[in-house]
């Protein structure tokens, strides 16, 4: 089996080796292995389980909920159910907050286009104002 070092592991995922080792601490990686100089081991069932932890983070689950979720992956097949619940649920929960996202957004574009258009108008307002000056 492949292993990775703390470095590498932070790298793949593009997270500080400081976040890797607060995960750790707060039971979101268990069972991380120590080579003889006590340096984080992570083997590729470590790095599958980081990607999960991190696409959990990334759409805001809580630290608790992500615990929850590593804690029935630990104790194995006879908690799929609830895991599979529970990721029904957080992507419910993912696509409400998009959908309130794209509803901002929008509301962002129609801002944007005001200002643009009051730019445009501005600018082409002292062009002719300019021409106009010339004429005198």
């Amino acid at each position: 089996m492949k292993y990775y070092s703390i470095s590498e592991a932070s790298a793949m995922f593009n997270v500080p080796e400081s976040t890797l080792r607060y995960y750790e601490k707060k039971g979101l990686l268990p069972l991380i292995e120590r080579d003889e100089a006590g340096r984080r081991l992570f083997s590729e069932i470590q790095i599958t389980l980081l990607k999960v932890v991190t696409n959990l983070k990334n759409t805001h689950m809580p630290i608790r909920g992500i615990k929850q979720y590593v804690d029935w992956v630990v104790e194995g097949d006879r908690t799929t159910e609830l895991r599979l619940e529970m990721l029904k649920n957080h992507k419910q929960v993912v696509l409400d907050e998009i959908s309130q996202m794209n509803e901002a957004l929008e509301g962002i574009d129609v801002k944007i286009a005001t200002y643009t258009k009051r730019v445009q108008e501005r600018k082409k307002n002292e062009v002719k104002n300019n021409g106009e000056e010339a004429l005198l």
